[in-house]
């Protein structure tokens, strides 16, 4: 028959005799248990002190240091995709810069407004059309350009009124037709043309100059 295992019997009385009589002047003299449960708070108290007074500190730091780690990937990472991008950003701007520059030829300076004023008349009268009105209002100034509105009132044909529109349209300055009106005329089949041509004209750099003043001053 297989014998049954006993358990030692712990005689917790003579364990707290031992601490009982500890001599605190010959801890070498004292007993295996005190000695090991000594030992072993002192170890805990040093493990707690050391997480208060240092580990702590140091997990937030390096907390702290793994954030910026990632904000500083991130900005690694978006800089390299700029860089990647740079030649594509730099063809794009470019492209951009010709566009404008293309659209600016298209208006006018001061000096070449009256010339566009008389291309614009030259327009109807090439056309046959009678002009009742042709008078140029005032300017009105945007950012780095002015627009000028010319009330016109025109007698002619259907046609001629159409080709006149056309005509327009493929000045090489930029002109519309706006708030266009068209009645019959009593005599003759004819139609009048009331509108408002637009044309278009950059400031110089005197000018927007005092544009930008202007405007800073409306702010204030």
């Amino acid at each position: 028959m297989a014998k049954s295992l006993t358990l030692p019997q712990v005689d917790f009385q003579k364990i707290a005799d031992e601490f009982r009589y500890l001599n605190p002047n010959d801890p070498g003299a004292w007993p295996l248990i005190p000695k090991v449960v000594i030992l072993a708070g002192w170890f805990l108290a040093v493990l707690i002190a050391g997480w208060w007074f240092v580990w702590s500190d140091q997990l937030t730091e390096l907390e702290t240091k793994e954030q910026e780690e990632q904000t500083l990937r991130q900005q690694y990472l978006e800089k390299k995709r700029q860089a990647i991008n740079l030649d594509l950003y730099t063809q794009q701007l470019a492209d951009i810069d010709r566009s404008f520059g293309a659209l600016l030829k298209q208006l006018p300076n001061k000096s070449e407004i009256e010339s566009l004023l008389i291309e614009i008349n030259q327009a109807g009268l090439g056309r046959g059309l009678q002009f009742e009105l042709f008078r140029p209002g005032n300017e009105e100034f945007k950012d780095f350009y002015a627009e000028m509105p010319i009330a016109v009132r025109i007698n002619g044909t259907y046609h001629d009124i159409g080709a006149f529109a056309a005509d327009i349209a493929k000045l090489p300055r930029i002109v519309t037709l706006n708030n266009i009106a068209i009645t019959p005329m009593k005599d003759g089949g004819l139609l009048t043309l009331d509108a408002t041509t637009k044309t278009f004209r950059y400031l110089d750099d005197e000018e927007v100059a005092r544009q930008k003043k202007a405007l800073q001053g409306a702010k204030k």
